[in-house]
């Protein structure tokens, strides 16, 4: 049976974090379904930063009540380096990350991944054993990392998330995916993100055409239903789990995610 990997983004930008609660949500989305979890490298407050340690808190928290797949994003809007944005992946523990593969215009900000920036995060994840999650927000950044690997030894399959929904990004509709699905290289491995979701048509599509992985969670959308928000990840995670099943397929546990994703385990 096909399985099908839930990336949980539990965070919403901006939103203050207390470890200790979020590592209770994001246990109860992992015993609901949840086999990653992606998070950024966030101050108490919210703000994002280039120092590790309340990331790594984070991470210690969740690690103590549940096993899953520590995902650490080097993405996200800011003045940070690149050398700063990849701080994250120092921490030990981490297994994947996510590698933003291009520069766009995202929700009215400019969000700049040069050529060198995406080979330096790229060899900075395998230096250290991590594989890359690539987001991908449009089509010709597919073809940015057919250039990345060129000059860096990317791990096969290549994972790719396609992100949809964000202002200047691809927009959530079939027309979209296919085109998007197209382009992905035969060898690869694909999922998606729906950012500013508030049905899931969208998803339920995406896992129809094959979607190995759909990213859920409130640093995307905190929608039930156009009219319902979810007050807890966790019931974001069950409704999608129902999708899914629904579908004829099953969430992956972390254990089946790290098979999928050829993942080392924290071990």
């Amino acid at each position: 049976m096909r399985k099908v990997i839930i990336s949980l983004a539990p965070v919403h930008s901006g939103d203050p974090v207390d470890a200790v609660s979020l590592a209770e949500d994001v246990a109860a989305c992992v015993k609901a379904g949840a086999g990653m979890c992606h998070l950024h490298c966030r101050q108490a407050d919210g703000s994002l930063t280039p120092d590790p340690s309340y990331l790594q808190k984070q991470f210690a928290e969740i690690g103590k009540r549940c096993d899953v797949v520590w995902q650490a994003s080097t993405g996200g809007v800011s003045d940070m380096t690149i050398e700063e944005r990849c701080h994250p992946l120092d921490i030990p523990g981490v297994e994947s990350s996510s590698l933003n593969a291009g520069s766009t215009n995202l929700n009215g900000a400019v969000y700049v991944n040069t050529w060198d920036q995406i080979d330096y995060c790229a060899k900075a994840s395998y230096d250290r054993g991590i594989i890359p999650e690539v987001e991908v927000f449009d089509i010709g950044m597919i073809y940015n990392i057919a250039r990345s690997a060129q000059r860096v030894p990317y791990h096969r399959p290549i994972f790719f998330n396609l992100v949809f929904g964000h202002q200047g990004g691809m927009q959530p509709d079939w027309k979209c995916l296919t085109s998007f699905i197209n382009a992905v290289p035969a060898d690869a491995v694909w999922g998606v993100t729906h950012y500013g979701r508030d049905n899931w048509e969208f998803l339920a599509a995406a896992i129809a055409m094959g979607a190995a992985d759909v990213r859920i969670g409130f640093e995307d959308s905190n929608y039930l239903a156009p009219d319902e928000k979810a007050e807890k990840n966790v019931q974001l995670v069950e409704r999608l789990v129902q999708l899914i099943r629904a579908e004829g397929l099953e969430p992956a546990t972390p254990e089946e995610t790290r098979q999928i994703m050829h993942l080392k385990g924290r071990g």
